[in-house]
């Protein structure tokens, strides 16, 4: 990624925004307002770090409309955290990646249809039947299995395996280490043996999806496992058989998804939470981190906890738990004083 420099005009101009105050300053990076220096960029979106405007050494900063800063170069508009955006993607662009052709050391199988412009590096195994779209680039070590379609311009690192018959749409992002179409936790229970139910369904991955490092998607016990357009997945993600992943939805880290669930489009997971298998989650719900969600949600349901309720509510308990300690002491001594009175009463 080779940096780019511009001036604050010019980089008020790409992100939609109001310059207040030099317009002509060089700008050459992008950093976090405690990190920024001369020439950086920086941005405020969270009120919690409003107090760092004072002290940051950052050139210019991107800043709502409403934000006030005196002594200080400001950008402002609409959304600072997506202008930010890019203007990082002015200044740095994105990862390059090497154009290597079809490396003589990957094992394509002769039936595989190799679109246009793809690069496919040592020791991919590439199986029979298997699609891949032009444009799209898959690092080592990547296994596609047979009758697997994966569409143009997608992103693929190593290590990553698709099992046969699975689905990528376009312009989609596998990290390091993922597994998709791998056999569903399904077995039939019977006199004390657990017998494996074949897993027949696929895996669809429709266009613009992320995945982070080290998911695991299962494939469908009879119909397909679906990620919807547009959703992104953080690192260590697992999402059981059968569950259907609305679009532009939002996966933190280590959130688990239990088989045959469905969710709608634009939910939010924090990370570590979880959902059981066969319910329904709206469009539009956010779950808090390390919440488990037992239960059917309607769209734009907010919870947290462990089983999940309703926002406001998580956060009385949890506020509560503090004084546990005091409660409990109190309990004891009227129970004790009320012990005393009865005793008194029947002397």
């Amino acid at each position: 990624m080779e940096k780019q420099e511009t001036t604050v005009g010019q980089l008020a101009k790409h992100v939609g925004g109001t310059v207040i105050g030099d317009a002509d300053l060089v700008i050459t990076g992008a950093a976090t307002l405690s990190d920024a220096g001369k020439g950086d960029v920086s941005f405020l979106s969270n009120p919690k770090y409003i107090k760092q405007l004072q002290t940051t050494q950052a050139d210019v900063i991107i800043v709502a409309n409403d934000v006030e800063v005196e002594g200080k170069t400001l950008i402002r508009c609409k959304d600072p955290y997506y202008g930010f955006t890019r203007a990082v993607v002015l200044l740095h662009g994105y990862r390059e990646h090497e154009s290597v052709g079809v490396s003589p050391r990957a094992s394509v199988a002769e039936d595989a249809i190799i679109g246009k412009n793809v690069d496919i590096h040592d020791f991919v195994v590439v199986s029979s039947g298997a699609e891949i779209g032009e444009n799209t680039r898959i690092y080592p070590h990547c296994i596609v299995g047979p009758g697997t379609k994966i569409g143009r311009d997608c992103l693929i690192f190593p290590n990553v395996t698709i099992y046969d018959g699975c689905k990528i749409g376009d312009r989609v992002t596998i990290h390091a280490g993922t597994v998709i179409g791998q056999d569903g936790f399904g077995y039939a229970t019977h006199a004390g043996i657990h017998h494996k139910i074949p897993q027949i369904g696929g895996v669809v991955i429709e266009d613009d999806v992320e995945m982070g490092a080290g998911c695991a998607i299962d494939r469908g016990t009879l119909g397909n496992t679906v990620v919807g357009k547009g959703t992104k997945l953080s690192n260590l993600v697992t999402i059981g058989h059968n569950s259907q992943v609305g679009q532009h939805c939002l996966l933190v880290a280590q959130v688990g998804i239990a088989g045959s669930t469905t969710i709608g489009n634009y939910c939010v997971f924090g990370g570590q939470s979880g959902v059981i298998g066969h319910i329904t989650l709206g469009n539009g719900c956010q779950v808090a981190a390390q919440s488990g969600v037992t239960n059917h949600l309607k769209d734009g349901a907010m919870v947290a906890g462990m089983p999940a309720m309703p926002i406001n509510k998580a956060k009385r308990s949890m506020m509560s738990l503090q004084y546990l300690p005091e409660i409990r002491k109190k309990l004891r001594e009227l129970d004790k004083a009320m012990q005393n009175m009865i005793k008194e009463d029947e002397e």
